[in-house]
């Protein structure tokens, strides 16, 4: 199609789909190098998952390291990737995003109001693989103060509620991890969170929310905030119907705006930001294992593959597409997406079962890993999709485990109606296994044996707690193994875990400058694609935490960057894309 025979109702150098932390990143970078940049977003609200992650990233031989102590090098980060993908990914993909994080990383803390802390204790998911390491590169969002964002901040997706304490007050990751374990200094943490929330009495007349902002709402807060500071537009309710093509390349987006369709002309570039395709019920029924329910998981309802088909529609090819970031997920009643059990299963007294009572995991594995568990282990004569969370009365009372607080905050009388069926519980496990419906003599046996050697310190069967990245989130007062207790006290509780996610991982196929490929593997002309809605360049695994954010943000910036070299060579070369809007 030629570019006169458009009608086209808004022009841009460079439409960026998607409103997460990739999305943002790309935006900004693309303005701050003298392009005008238009955002959009499908839903009412910005900042799509990673608004409601844990808002880290993950940047091996970040510029933090040296000064908090620690060593790296992008060799031993390109290494460490390259060992857990197993040389899948081989097309210089993991150098371009070693090599080009930390300098994204710079980038954002000079020039705008996003600030990250390296975590020193927060190893990496494999540390004891060649090139692995016992933390520092995995970085943290600095809080950010939401009053900087005025009524803006009420467009923001609100975070998760299990990221909040009580619900409704932000955390800090640092400050989870002390009140999870009721570590040295608990209590005191606990009335400075709740102090922090309730004095901010002009934030309670705007919201219930809470203007701290923490994790990934930080980081979108702080993004977001840096927009308005250029003046940069952001359009909700604003979805991607179909890719324009003009001459030998994307030249715009047919979109559908508060329900009237519109062509936005992109000169120089169209970045797919648009998340992934975990909540498309028949494009998980096509490629992922089965079973599979969008219901399951832990992401907006939003992420329904719109930029992944719309690129499949004009020969895009894609890469992945069978692999999600897995994490094991519960329902909560009344909540619009279910929430991750990231950290409760690492922690002492509980184990995971399938339908004949055995464990078949190490609980405290990186999230993904249960959930490739849980399918591999899946038959019909011991079901693991679903499983089932077991653990008894004292771990209710001393820890969290999904929509429930610790006992000693919330005892069962206490819990509200809608929880009720959250969990079931029996006095004995054989009772609570004929609840359930799994077999109670496997139960019995698995429990028995796992008691054994829970008070032997030693897990013989899946090594839970040997590893240093299952001892993260173990309990540092329970020795010698801080992920291992024994179930020995009822009641017992089970609570069903299903085979959930935070985003699929299959996408659009990229190069090194996030340039999507056509499939005959040429670059298409005028389309990026970042995050998850690109194919991950982590393979089939997930290296740290912050390894979906840690790409999307370092691809967006290489994205504009790459962008704006090109537009510089075709204006070099005077043919530059002509045509007006009308």
């Amino acid at each position: 199609m030629k570019d006169a025979e458009i009608k086209w109702d808004e022009c841009c150098d460079v439409l960026v789909i998607g409103s997460g932390a990739g999305g943002m990143t790309a935006a900004l970078r693309a303005h701050d190098l003298g392009l005008n940049a238009l955002l959009i977003e499908k839903s009412a609200e910005y900042g799509g998952t990673s608004a409601v992650s844990g808002g880290g990233i993950w940047i091996p031989n970040n510029h933090r390291i040296q000064a908090l102590g620690g060593n790296d090098s992008a060799a031993e980060g390109i290494a460490y990737i390259r060992a857990v993908t197993h040389g899948e990914i081989d097309d210089g993909r993991i150098e371009a995003y070693v090599e080009q994080g930390r300098e994204m990383v710079e980038y954002l803390e000079a020039q705008t109001r996003v600030r990250f802390e390296a975590q020193p204790g927060y190893a990496d998911y494999y540390p004891e693989v060649p090139g692995g390491k016992p933390g520092y590169r995995s970085m943290d969002p600095q809080p950010f103060d939401a009053a900087e964002l005025d009524e803006e901040f009420l467009r923001m997706r609100a975070p998760s509620p299990g990221t909040l304490m009580m619900g409704r007050m932000a955390m800090t990751m640092k400050e989870a991890q002390v009140l999870l374990c009721r570590g040295r200094g608990w209590l005191g943490l606990t009335l400075r969170v709740m102090w922090r929330y309730w004095r901010d009495r002009e934030g309670r007349r705007l919201s219930r929310r809470d203007r701290f902002l923490t994790l990934g709402n930080a980081l979108i807060g702080a993004l977001r905030c840096s927009l308005q500071d250029r003046g940069r537009p952001l359009w909700l309710n604003c979805g991607l119907e179909e890719l324009l093509i003009v001459g030998d390349r994307v030249g715009g987006a047919r979109v559908c705006r508060n329900g009237q369709m519109l062509n936005i002309k992109a000169r120089h570039g169209v970045i797919i930001a648009a998340g992934g395709f975990e909540r498309n019920q028949a494009m998980r029924e096509a490629y992922l294992p089965q079973p599979s329910k969008a219901e399951w998981s832990a992401t907006p309802p939003n992420n329904t593959g719109d930029g992944i088909r719309a690129g499949q529609a004009i020969g895009a090819r894609t890469a992945l597409m069978d692999h999600s970031w897995w994490a094991p997920t519960t329902y909560v009643q009344g909540e619009e997406k279910q929430r991750a059990l990231f950290v409760e299963r690492t922690l002492p007294g509980c184990v995971l079962v399938n339908s004949a009572g055995e464990r078949f995991v190490n609980e405290a594995a990186p999230y993904t890993d249960i959930v490739y568990a849980m399918y591999a282990n899946n038959r019909p004569e011991a079901v693991s999709v679903p499983c089932w969370m077991i653990f008894d009365a004292e771990f209710r009372r001393k820890y969290p485990c999904g929509a429930l607080m610790p006992g000693y905050a919330q005892p069962d009388w206490q819990v509200p109606k809608h929880l009720r069926d959250y969990f079931q519980k029996a006095p004995s496990l054989p009772e609570l296994a004929a609840q359930i419906g799994v077999d109670g003599a496997g139960l019995v046996r698995s429990v028995e044996r796992f008691n054994g050697m829970a008070l032997q310190g030693k897990d013989e069967d899946f090594h839970k707690g040997d590893s240093l990245f299952d001892r993260y989130y173990g309990d540092p007062n329970v020795q010698p193994n801080p992920c291992l207790a024994p179930l020995h006290k009822g009641p017992f509780y089970a609570v069903r875990v299903d085979a959930g996610d935070i985003g699929t991982k299959g996408g659009l196929l990229t190069d090194v400058h996030a340039r999507v490929l056509h499939e005959d593997g040429q670059p298409i002309n005028g389309l990026y694609a970042i995050g998850n809605s690109a194919a991950s360049m982590m393979g089939r695994t997930y290296p740290g935490a912050g390894s979906t954010i840690g790409p999307a943000m370092t691809f967006g910036y290489v994205a504009a960057n790459h962008i704006q070299q090109q537009s510089q060579r075709q204006a070099l070369s005077a043919r530059a894309v002509t045509g007006s809007c009308k």
